[in-house]
């Protein structure tokens, strides 16, 4: 189902992708909903084949010449992201960022030795930041560094959820992949589901009972950056 678009008066994201007929530029490089690389088209008949679909058309790399696009059902996408995003932070007190580098014309072997760093940190609770760099004329076709981010994304979607979406800084195009928290097995589920129920009941005290107040001290998140080739 296509988003709906604010009306005029509303400013519009600088942190969002723009979406269907807020997408500025002529013509586009155009991903189908399945990941599928369509070719070059004017952006109003991109825009018709998204529409056909009940889908949307989203700009997800904007510095590229032309623009890539892609289409997919945007409001269901971000609510996904946002459910996978909040399950991933729930009780996660110190968080490690770990980055590895990409380049677009990487080869098999490279990118399955990459691969097992990415999958190494993940299994330990960091994240992990990808760059696709780009040289000279590379950025021409930037597409390919952002099939290689998508490939990567499925490779490890078992344990990994794309918490920001692939896009273009410069001469890099980066994502960031978090792990997913382990479901508990069906025991130790249902023992920390009674635990988190249970309730302590204890005798009120007495009017004339002083009782002393208790000073709670809390603490800030940790977020530890390192870096990682």
């Amino acid at each position: 189902m296509r988003a709906a678009d604010s009306g005029g008066g509303t400013p519009i994201s600088t942190t969002e992708p723009r979406i269907n007929e807020r997408i500025r530029a002529p013509r586009c490089r155009l991903i189908g909903a399945e990941g599928e690389q369509l070719g070059i088209f004017n952006v109003s008949d991109a825009l018709r084949v998204a529409d056909d679909q009940a889908l949307d058309l989203v700009e997800i790399a904007p510095t590229a010449d032309p623009p890539v696009c892609r289409i997919m059902d945007y409001s269901k996408f971000k609510y996904e992201q946002a459910m996978k995003a909040k399950k991933a932070r729930k009780h996660q007190t110190t968080v490690q960022i770990k980055e590895i580098k990409f380049r677009p014309k990487i080869d098999k072997h490279d990118y399955e030795t990459k691969k097992r760093h990415v999958i190494r940190f993940l299994e330990s609770g960091a994240k992990v930041k990808v760059t696709i760099m780009f040289r000279g004329r590379e950025m021409v076709h930037a597409e390919r560094g952002l099939v290689i981010l998508e490939r990567l994304a499925e490779d490890v979607k078992d344990m990994s959820i794309v918490e920001s979406q692939p896009k273009l800084e410069g001469r890099n195009m980066l994502m960031l992949l978090a792990p997913v928290k382990k479901e508990p097995v069906k025991g130790e589920k249902a023992a920390v589901e009674a635990a988190e129920d249970a309730e302590i009941e204890v005798d009120a005290p007495d009017a004339d009972t002083e009782v002393p107040e208790i000073e709670v001290e809390t603490t800030d998140a940790e977020v530890e950056t390192t870096d990682a080739e």
